[in-house]
């Protein structure tokens, strides 16, 4: 059987340094194609471009990653800056929103990882906790710079990820913001032991995963290969699949907000 085509986004930088070299790049950390690589797939990066390419670039592939990064701009789930909110980046937003879009539209298996499953919380309606710490205090989610935390996620049976066959168990992790309000067709799958929301699904979609940790940081490939298994399997498209209005709002954004 041929090994799927997985698609994973990258980070944008305005600057980037190797050997003698330092201009803009497109990069994401070799754990993550390494990760999928792994689980038996083909890994492609995801540059950020034209939203309107999204639906042709989703089209090839067999199942798309959005990764981790920085924070999602607050005004897109109708929230003020919080003075630990930043920076953000509009184009990573507007691609990975457009990409988030063609794939729930397809049906076509996705993965949402940190920020990605923050930004799949808020295409749907959802919000965010914009500073952990002013809801936990100082804890295990953060880590320190350069450096991820761990703590111990709890599964909720019955659910997509419930039924990987994990219990609860340790997880690499650095985040300080968190699903809040939780968008339209989620249900939370898994929770820290402190009550933070740590993983999302879509029960009606084929796989729509949103998993809070850093899995490609870790040893455990359940995630990754309940994905690879999803994206072997015939895609199953629906033939019409109106446009929330929330999520059309999202997309119209098209430039930074102030």
């Amino acid at each position: 059987m041929p090994k799927p085509f997985i698609g994973i986004t990258t980070y944008l930088e305005e600057s980037a340094q190797w050997g003698a070299w330092r201009q803009p790049a497109v990069l994401v950390p070799t754990d993550y194609p390494s990760h999928f690589r792994r689980a038996g797939a083909l890994a492609v990066l995801l540059p950020p471009d034209e939203p309107e390419a999204a639906v042709e670039t989703v089209a090839r592939l067999d199942a798309v990653v959005i990764a981790g990064g920085p924070d999602v701009r607050p005004q897109r789930y109708g929230a003020q800056p919080h003075p630990e909110s930043g920076p953000h980046n509009d184009s990573r937003d507007l691609w990975e929103i457009a990409l988030i879009e063609a794939a729930l539209a397809s049906n076509t298996p996705l993965l949402a990882i940190c920020r990605g499953m923050q930004l799949l919380n808020v295409v749907l309606g959802g919000t965010l906790i914009q500073h952990l710490p002013d809801v936990v205090g100082p804890g295990e989610h953060f880590g320190s710079p350069g450096i991820m935390g761990a703590h111990v996620v709890e599964p909720i049976p019955g659910t997509l990820f419930g039924s990987l066959g994990v219990e609860a168990y340790e997880v690499p992790t650095f985040h300080h913001q968190a699903v809040d309000r939780l968008g339209d067709g989620l249900v939370v799958c898994a929770r820290a032991r402190d009550g933070i929301v740590e993983a999302v699904e879509a029960p009606n979609e084929k796989f729509v995963l949103g998993v809070q940790w850093h899995p490609e940081a870790g040893r455990d490939t359940r995630v990754a290969d309940a994905l690879v298994a999803a994206a072997r399997r015939p895609h199953l498209v629906p033939a019409q699949r109106p446009e929330a209005p929330h999520t059309a709002a999202i997309a119209d954004m098209s430039s930074p907000v102030a």
